[in-house]
């Protein structure tokens, strides 16, 4: 691909975007293709996702864009890996320039591609990539020297069904990262019926035409393979059409717990009852539906501690007509429906949700939404207009105020953010790593875009990262800590996980406003031990390992 370059520009005010698309030249270069037919083949228009990590280990985001094909033919990688060459110059500014070195990677044949994880699974130091598909999963492993392996025989961890979500984190507290996978409906080309519209013409079928199918657990043996834990691990009753999943403390027992988003049907919460064993508490625990008690076509999905209480809260992404819904938790794993009172029931209603996550992107403090969108039956007003993929919709930006409501600022955005495309993967994270959240977004059937945060002049901000082990692999599912004078700290948590099939930077990102210096961090890690470290340089990134701080109080 061409080579270029592209400077941060600082934002100048409150009404000029605040993000801005990278030029081609500099941004993936990358279109996804679905392989249409007119047959209107459910998964044709699912895929797909991007994952944003640094399989090279030089400090910056690499990204791993997933690819489609013609359905029911074989299929050889479409993937792409591009490798990130940021250079920072003497004055601050960056130079941002993607390589593809897809080719040198010898990445193997990926198959009909729909979403990736990102986590190191053999505890080697390098980041590996599981990738979920339309048909058989692949296990990359990165065998740091720029190459990757497929290990899926070798790990045990394949599985022929359609899968969209997966999430590494270590269930157990044994130091391994284990696997958990979210298999969808029972779709096959060759079992394809046709849906139609009231008119009679076809449309894409929803996924209560199919089956529902079952969750997968594997379990990290640390001798490079996995055992599959469902049953025993009390999942193997659980079917539902899963698109999004995240691995979190959402019940503040210290514990990694998981959450999964359901199309069509309750969604999941996975609570870990720490014995190897999860109980799913959807249902009671409130988050399972909406506050009028309705299933919802959820997608995708995040977790954050949105109104500064210390607890992990829910965003989920829903269908058109039903409305994203906030899920505000209680410090329990008890969740409330507070979409209407945060103001984001009538604003995400006309829109289908797909990648989204918790992102502070204006540096205040309060963690805000980002949502990528894209219809999945005919837009009739696109299709007259003769658009041959008629399912396109912008996307949206939601300014956390910080009393728990949420103002809409879409309308500031310009560009790629406002194009009516097909939204489903985004990844998050520092792309150039200057302090803010940039977004990597997978269209279907449609160019990869690259979301350049602009920033706030003059931002303070803390960017760290979380190792432990032999290998010092990232510690998904860490906890953060900001400890304030008088204040409540400010929590983060480090993870890959969430948004829509994709995988997310890994390091902890912190806005610090002004006039509130920080007096240290607290890291309660996977395993429960907890630590102290003294703040480390600001504007930076810095590593914390596990082993090196203050031991302090455990628990959460």
């Amino acid at each position: 691909m061409a080579l270029g370059a592209v400077m941060a520009l600082p934002h100048s005010n409150a009404e000029a975007p605040w993000f801005e698309e990278a030029p081609e030249a500099v941004g993936p270069g990358f279109a996804h293709v679905n392989g249409m037919s007119g047959a209107m083949y459910i998964a044709e228009m699912m895929g797909a996702g991007a994952a944003l990590f640094d399989y090279d280990n030089d400090g910056d985001l690499d990204v791993y864009l997933r690819q489609g094909g013609k359905l029911g033919e074989g299929q050889p990688s479409g993937d792409r890996l591009y490798r990130n060459d940021l250079a920072v110059r003497p004055d601050g500014s960056r130079a941002l320039r993607f390589t593809d070195v897809t080719g040198t990677a010898r990445l193997p044949p990926a198959g009909y591609g729909m979403g990736v994880a990102a986590g190191d699974y053999d505890g080697d130091g390098w980041t590996d990539l599981y990738l979920t598909n339309l048909g058989p999963n692949v296990m990359l492993r990165n065998r740091g020297d720029g190459t990757f392996e497929d290990a899926t025989a070798r790990t045990g961890t394949a599985d022929a069904r359609w899968s969209v979500p997966a999430a590494f984190f270590d269930y157990d507290r044994d130091g391994w990262l284990d696997l958990l996978v979210g298999n969808y409906v029972d779709f096959t080309v060759r079992g394809h019926r046709p849906c139609r519209r009231p008119s009679g013409a076809l449309d894409y079928c929803g996924p209560r035409s199919y089956r529902p199918e079952p969750l997968r657990l594997f379990r990290n043996r640390g001798d490079g393979a996995f055992d599959d834990a469902t049953a025993r691990a009390g999942l193997a009753g659980l079917r539902g059409n899963a698109l999004g999943a995240v691995a979190a403390d959402l019940d503040g027992d210290g514990w990694l717990d998981a959450y999964v988003a359901n199309d069509a049907l309750e969604n999941f919460l996975l609570v870990n009852r720490r014995d190897g064993r999860f109980e799913e508490r959807g249902v009671e625990s409130g988050s399972a539906l909406n506050e009028a008690g309705e299933r919802q076509g959820s997608m995708g999905v995040d977790a954050a501690d949105y109104d500064g209480d210390g607890d992990l809260d829910l965003f989920v992404t829903n269908l058109a007509g039903e409305g994203h819904v906030l899920y505000r938790n209680d410090g329990r794993g008890l969740f409330t429906d507070v979409t209407h009172a945060a103001g984001l029931a009538a604003a995400t209603r006309p829109f289908t949700g797909f990648g989204t996550a918790w992102m502070d992107y204006d540096g205040d403090g309060w963690p805000d939404l980002l949502t990528v969108n894209g219809a999945v039956t005919v837009v009739e007003a696109l299709e007259r207009a003769r658009d041959p993929f008629p399912l396109g919709q912008s996307k949206q930006l939601f300014r956390n105020r910080g009393d728990g409501t949420f103002e809409e600022t879409t309308a500031a955005e310009a560009g790629a953010f406002r194009r009516l495309e097909v939204g489903r993967g985004a990844a998050f994270g520092d792309v150039d790593d200057d302090g803010d959240t940039d977004v990597l977004v997978a269209n279907n059937n449609g160019p990869a875009r690259l979301l350049l945060n602009r920033g706030r002049p003059g931002a303070r901000w803390l960017g760290l990262r979380l190792l432990g082990g032999a290998g010092r692999r990232d510690q998904l599912g860490a906890r953060v800590e900001l400890l304030r004078e008088g204040k409540r700290p400010i929590v983060r948590r480090a993870r890959a996980d969430g948004s829509y099939a994709s995988a997310n930077d890994p390091r902890v990102l912190v806005a610090l406003p002004a006039g509130d210096p920080p007096r240290g961090l607290r890291v309660l890690w996977p395993d429960g031990q907890a630590e102290e470290f003294g703040v480390p340089a600001l504007n930076a990134y810095a590593a914390l390992v596990k082993g090196t701080g203050k031991r302090a109080r455990e628990g959460p």
